[in-house]
């Protein structure tokens, strides 16, 4: 049995946590890697998971013609499917996600936020805690998937809502777990937040919280996450 073929065997059995450690392995085994790499997504691409995402990533960003060939014939625009009940194009979302530039992709959230509300959110450049209702729940699930599919399922309103809920709902415990705030000093934006991988599980996107909790919480109680 080669490397190649343990490794698959190994990669099959395991978990989802563990499937996605190894997938770097793969790159190391060269082309035949890439290759499982390649027929691994074709064969789930109705699969929109971190798995999914971090091997469409690392296709992405390598230079092999066959891996440009691959991405541009059946993954042009990224692994998940952009449908908005409201019309909005989530496209330039996507992209920053896949290309891992979170920092972008936090403000755009907050951008596309509004732009689900309405013209009044736009122009105030903010969400009103009652407006939060007003978003659909394909399209506030369409914006988490995203998060959680192009950062290793490290991000995402979801993530931070189970942890949120394991914490007895307590807010103060929330920020400090996600390193939004430490002791009775909030994080400073942008500098001090982290805008990587390296980042707590949950740290983004981000929510302000200067204005109290009414926002989150509303996120936090949308029908999406039922």
């Amino acid at each position: 049995m080669s490397d190649l073929d343990i490794l698959k065997e190994k990669f099959n059995q395991t978990s989802d946590k563990n499937k996605l450690s190894l997938i770097n392995e793969f790159i190391n085994q060269g082309d035949d890697g890439y290759q499982f790499l390649r027929e691994f997504l074709f064969n789930n691409k109705d699969q929109p998971n971190p798995i999914n995402g971090k091997i469409y990533q690392l296709l992405k960003q390598d230079n092999k013609e066959e891996n440009k060939k691959f991405i541009n014939l059946y993954f042009p625009k990224g692994i998940v499917k952009l449908t908005s009940e409201k019309n909005v194009d989530f496209n330039d979302l996507q992209q920053l996600l896949i290309n891992q530039k979170y920092q972008e992709a936090d403000a755009l959230t907050r951008v596309k936020l509004c732009e689900l509300v309405g013209k009044t959110a736009i122009e105030r450049k903010w969400v009103y805690f009652t407006e939060i209702e007003k978003i659909s729940i394909a399209d506030l699930q369409l914006i988490d998937i995203l998060w959680q599919v192009y950062s290793e399922g490290k991000f995402g309103y979801k993530i931070q809502r189970q942890m949120w809920l394991s914490l007895g709902k307590n807010y103060p415990q929330l920020w400090e777990k996600l390193q939004w705030k430490a002791g009775n000093k909030w994080t400073k934006y942008p500098q001090e937040f982290i805008w990587d991988l390296s980042a707590p599980t949950g740290h983004l996107p981000l929510s302000n919280q200067l204005r109290g909790v009414r926002v989150i919480d509303a996120l936090f109680s949308h029908p999406a996450w039922n």
